[in-house]
């Protein structure tokens, strides 16, 4: 057995003092919100979540010891992001802040860069922006504010400055080797430049400017080449949305000097090998100086290709039915650390873990294995790898282990509290069950043993691109999800997590499923499913079933209480989308003015008749709706529109309003209050 695991069994088989434990128990463990390692590979900077305390710490080698560096003790909903380490790990950069002021403190907020000597401890203001990037000599630091490139010393010597100007909205910032040159992407509404900034020249160099959408700028490692992503842009006649949309990419090698630059590989033309427009990456990466790194899904699943910046064939580096959900190339360039749900296990598709391809030989080697799950696979110097771990009953921790995974230590296990009731938790068992159509649905199954006839709820992630899986998850806003559904579980409710159609990890075909959502709502067969199965279990009373979800699984709640009442006897809404209209008109005018020919009469007749407002007149069960009323990503109108027709049909609801809180809440406290709510709602309604 793998020292690891040994250990994290140790701790979840650990005699149970009690069955019980309280919410904010559940939800006290130390979320990691980054990992990160210098490029000399000899230090790693990751910060944590804890309870609303936002925190950095760094390890350096050999012992790789972890210390505190940033601490902000208050839970004043304000995240630590972009954490970086420089070059030589003597500084680490990081952004605080946020624009969204959950807190109703009457200074407004805005996300800040700082960084901090590790040396001295000095922490330095560098200036107002985001998405700070390091150059190579550690001395500089370029960053976003307001979609201008702004550079500062990373000392805070002296005051941020422009860098250059462009008429474009700036992202991606990327150091050339050797310093003197960044290269960056340059929006422009319906199309994208590479644009190239360079010491001592008065103007921008475009790489291959056209009429497509580039991104993803990648230095080769000696600075010769720039690699870059090209796909169509935003324009053109739309595609009907009840057939899967092709959208053909293409690796491009430019000249950083001229601008020229030439095809390396194109995409099949076909909806598998199109370039991911819900969730996911290509991920464009050097390995080496002639080989790109980069992922693709034309056989259906997600997996690692390799092609020489020469041109040419690509080479399948990964085969089988399985996702790579991330990788990160050995520093010597022979090899590629990746995660998939994959192993020796039959319910491994819930789970992650790490294997090793050799590039040359494509030979695959297992570094991680057993009922855990590893994600974020962080090179480090010698062939060490850092990386995050979890079980069904430990929350994610980061680890460290060496090339062959001989040996593993876990770095930030004193922050988990002492009281944190690992021993108390479940461990779900997956369940598999054929929606009506025939499609194949996996879920996690959380309960105590012993159940007799339980009250029974159905857990729909948000997303909808989204794994749940059986051990805690690589997000933050899913590990709350988990943590809810084993406290239900403790208090002798059934949990189902269903993954429904449209998620991710199953392929292709299951991610990219027709007539989801507003062209339909496909995926609502497979929740209605989950709970039928829930009926026909001995251990569930099937006239007490209730269901919950955030976001898009916040849409699926409010379906299912208004399609099926009879089956879900309650509800928890969190930031639910009720009317889809807005989602139709959407789409089309994401292909600019010559999508304005369109009859949208159809369409919107079509995403109104897959909307729970559509059956709001047969929906009876009890709802607790939750959200804050600043969320950016689900319009708060979507709950002002909802409470004037559930009181016209006299369905029973409670509102938790969150004044000033986002989509993903910012505060613990947001979660807190929200939860235990949720908690007490199927309490009430379902014993």
């Amino acid at each position: 057995m793998r020292p690891l695991v040994a250990a994290l069994l140790c701790l979840a088989l650990a005699p149970r003092a009690s069955a019980t434990f309280s919410m904010s128990q559940a939800l006290s463990y130390p979320l990691p919100t980054t990992l990160t390692a210098s490029l000399d590979g000899r230090s790693i900077a990751f910060a944590i979540d804890q309870q609303g305390r936002r925190s950095i710490w760094v390890a350096t080698a050999p012992d790789f010891l972890p210390r505190n560096v940033v601490l902000f003790p208050d839970d004043e909903g304000q995240a630590i992001s972009s954490v970086r380490l420089s070059p030589d790990g003597a500084y680490v950069v990081y952004v605080q802040g946020n624009p969204e002021d959950p807190t109703a403190n009457v200074a407004q907020p805005h996300p800040a860069i700082w960084s901090i000597d590790l040396a001295t401890g000095q922490q330095s203001l560098l200036g107002d922006g985001t998405s700070p990037a390091i150059s190579p000599s550690g001395t500089r630091v370029a960053f976003e504010h307001d979609g201008e490139v702004w550079s500062v010393p990373i000392n805070g010597s002296m005051l941020a400055r422009p860098l250059f100007y462009d008429a474009g909205v700036d992202s991606d910032l990327q150091w050339s080797p050797d310093g003197h040159a960044l290269a960056f992407v340059s929006s422009r509404v319906d199309h994208s430049f590479i644009g190239i900034y360079r010491d001592g020249l008065k103007h921008l160099i475009f790489a291959v400017p056209s009429a497509f959408n580039d991104v993803e700028p990648r230095w080769s490692p000696d600075g010769t080449h720039l690699a870059f992503i090209r796909m169509p842009g935003s324009g053109g006649r739309a595609p009907s949305p009840l057939r899967e949309a092709i959208v053909p990419w293409s690796i491009w090698n430019a000249d950083p000097l001229t601008g020229a630059g030439r095809v390396v590989w194109r995409s099949p033309r076909t909806a598998r090998a199109s370039f991911p427009t819900e969730g996911g990456d290509v991920d464009l990466t050097w390995a080496g100086t002639s080989r790109l790194i980069f992922v693709c899904e034309q056989d259906n699943w997600p997996h690692l290709y390799d092609v020489s910046a020469e041109g040419g064939a690509a080479t399948r580096l990964t085969t089988g039915s399985y996702a790579v959900t991330g990788f990160a190339v050995a520093q010597d360039a022979s090899s590629v650390i990746y995660s998939a749900n994959v192993g020796s296990l039959r319910d491994d598709v819930d789970r992650w873990h790490l294997y090793r391809v050799d590039i040359s030989t494509r030979r695959v080697s297992t570094l991680t294995s057993g009922t855990g799950s590893q994600w974020w696979p962080t090179v480090l110097a010698d062939g060490k790898l850092a990386y995050v771990t979890a079980t069904g009953r430990t929350p994610p921790l980061i680890a460290l282990t060496d090339a062959d995974a001989r040996y593993t230590r876990i770095v930030d296990g004193d922050l988990l509290p002492r009281d944190f009731p690992s021993s108390a938790l479940v461990t779900p068992t997956e369940v598999q069950y054929r929606a009506p159509d025939g499609l194949l649905i996996h879920a996690q199954l959380f309960r105590l043993p012993g159940l007799v006839r339980a009250p029974a709820v159905v857990f729909v992630h948000g997303g909808p691109m989204r794994q749940m899986l059986l051990t805690w998850n690589p997000i933050g806003y899913y590990d709350n999800s988990y943590a809810v559904n084993e406290y239900l579980a403790s208090r002798g409710f059934a949990v189902l997590s269903v993954n429904y159609r449209s998620g991710v990890d199953y392929g292709h075909d299951f991610h990219y499923a027709l007539r989801t959502g507003w062209t339909g709502a496909a995926e609502y067969q497979d929740v209605l499913a989950g709970a039928r199965w829930l009926q026909r279990q001995r251990f569930v009373n099937p006239s007490r079933i209730g269901i919950w979800g955030g976001s898009w699984g916040g849409y699926l709640t409010a379906l299912a209480l208004a399609r099926n009442s009879n089956v879900f006897k309650v509800g928890v809404d969190y930031s639910g989308v009720h009317d889809l209209m807005h989602d139709a008109m959407e789409y089309f005018h994401a292909y600019g003015e010559g999508a304005l020919d369109v009859d949208m009469k159809p369409w919107l007749r079509l995403a109104w008749s897959s909307s729970p407002i559509a059956s709001v007149s047969t929906w009876r069960s009890p709802v607790l709706l939750v959200q804050g009323d600043s969320d950016p990503e689900v319009s708060f109108h979507q709950l002002v529109d909802l409470v004037p027709r559930l009181e016209e049909h006299r369905v029973p609801f409670q509102l938790l309003v969150l004044p000033d809180e986002a989509h993903s809440f910012l505060r613990y406290a947001s979660w807190l209050r929200s939860d235990e709510a949720a908690a007490a709602f199927f309490e009430k309604h379902l014993r």
